[in-house]
C-alpha cells in the first residue's frame, strides 16, 4: 500500500509499506483522514528533534474498523467509524506507575518516534478506540489536537468564574481555550492574527487581544482587578511568550505551558519564589481528555467547520504541508483523505 513521507527537511514523498495485520488485541483500521499536527510541521522543517527520518507522519485519526483480531472484546465491530489515542505506554516507568501515562518515559506516538497513520491501514491496540456518535471522519481526526489543549486545562486545575489567559490560537490554543471554556471559566486569548483571534471567540474565548497591537497587561489588570489571571497556558512556543506566562499571571497562580519554546529561555527566577507559582509542562493527553473533547464535539459547541482550513486528497499532502510551512499564519488545521 501507498504511505507518504517526510524524508528529509523540505523533503517529502510516496513509497510502498506493507500492510499491517491485526495480531492478539488488535484492530485493523482502514484510515480516512488524517490531520498534520504542529509536529509534523517542525518534522517537516528539521527542527523535531525526536523524529528520525524517512518517517510516515500522522496522528490525527478518523477511521473506520476493518477487521479485529484475535482477543478483541465483542463490543467492537468492523465498520465502526473511530479515532484513537496515538500515544504508547510502558507500564513501568516513574509516570506510568503514578497513573500518568501520558508522559510516559518510552511513549512512541504515531508519526514521531514510530511511523503514524498517513497510509491506508494501521493497526493498533483496542484498548486504544474511541467510538463518537454522530461524529464524521473529519470530527474524529480534530479531537486528538483538541485533546491536547484540554489536558493543558486539567493541568492547570481550571475553575468556573477564573480568568485563564491563553497564548496563541492555533489548534492546541484553540482546544485549551474550549476546554477552559467548557468548565465556565473567562477565557482571555492572546495571538497576532485577527483570523485566529475571531475563531477563539468562535471556541469559547470571553476576551480576545492582539497582543501587538493592544496592552495586554493592562487589559489583564483591568479584568482581574489588578492580580492577573489565575491561570496562563502557553501554547506558541516563543520565548518572549514563556516568560510573559511568568510575569503576567498572578501571585499564587498556575503557569502551564504545552509546546517546546524554539530557543533558549531566560527567566527572571525571582518571580517563581516570589509568586510561589506552580509551573508545570503538559504533554499529550489522558483517556478522560479524549472523552471530554467527544462530548464536546458531539454537543456542538467547538467551530469546527471554521478551524478546518483546507481538506486535501492523499496526492497533494506533500504540496499542502510546504504551503503551510511558506505561511504558518494562514493555517489552523489541514486534513488529508486517505481513502
Amino acid at each position: 500500500m501507498d504511505a507518504f513521507y517526510i524524508t528529509g527537511t523540505g523533503e517529502t514523498g510516496y513509497d510502498e509499506t506493507a500492510e499491517p495485520t491485526a495480531g492478539p488485541g488488535e484492530v485493523l483500521l482502514a484510515v480516512d483522514t488524517v490531520g498534520f499536527c504542529g509536529s509534523d510541521l517542525n518534522t517537516y522543517r528539521g527542527l523535531n528533534p525526536m523524529v528520525t527520518y524517512p518517517r510516515i507522519p500522522g496522528h490525527e485519526i478518523g477511521a473506520r474498523i476493518a477487521a479485529l483480531g484475535p482477543e478483541v472484546p465483542g463490543d467492537w465491530a468492523a465498520g465502526e467509524l473511530v479515532t484513537c489515542s496515538p500515544y504508547t505506554s510502558c507500564g513501568r516507568c516513574s509516570a506510568c506507575l503514578q497513573g500518568r501515562e501520558n508522559c510516559c518515559r518510552d511513549n512512541q506516538t504515531f508519526g514521531v518516534q514510530r511511523d503514524g497513520a498517513m497510509t491506508g491501514f494501521v493497526t493498533v491496540p483496542h484498548g486504544t478506540l474511541f467510538r463518537a456518535a454522530g461524529l464524521g471522519v473529519a470530527e474524529l481526526a480534530m479531537v486528538e489536537p483538541l485533546t491536547v489543549g484540554f489536558h493543558a486545562v486539567d493541568r492547570a486545575r481550571v475553575q468556573a468564574g477564573e480568568v485563564v489567559l491563553v497564548f496563541g490560537c492555533g489548534a492546541i490554543g484553540l482546544g485549551a481555550i474550549a476546554g477552559a471554556a467548557a468548565r465556565d471559566a473567562v477565557v482571555v486569548a492572546a495571538d497576532i492574527d485577527d483570523a485566529k483571534l475571531a475563531l477563539a471567540r468562535a471556541a469559547g474565548a470571553t476576551h480576545t487581544v492582539h497582543s501587538l497591537r493592544d496592552d495586554l497587561p493592562a487589559r489583564l489588570q483591568a479584568l482581574t482587578d489588578g492580580h492577573g489571571p489565575r491561570a496562563v497556558i502557553e501554547a506558541v512556543g516563543l520565548p518572549a511568550t514563556y516568560r510573559a506566562a511568568v510575569e503576567l499571571v498572578c501571585f499564587a497562580g498556575r503557569v502551564v505551558y504545552i509546546g517546546y519554546a524554539k530557543a533558549a529561555v531566560e527567566y527572571e527566577t525571582k518571580l517563581f519564589v516570589q509568586k510561589e507559582l506552580d509551573i508545570m509542562g503538559s504533554r499529550n493527553a489522558t483517556a478522560a481528555d479524549f472523552r471530554a473533547v467527544i462530548a464536546h464535539l458531539q454537543a456542538g459547541r467547538f467551530p469546527m467547520a471554521q478551524a478546518l482550513t483546507r481538506t486535501v486528497p492523499f496526492a497533494d499532502a506533500g504540496r499542502a504541508l510546504a504551503d503551510w510551512a511558506a505561511d504558518p499564519a494562514a493555517v489552523c488545521k489541514i486534513q488529508v483523505k486517505i481513502s
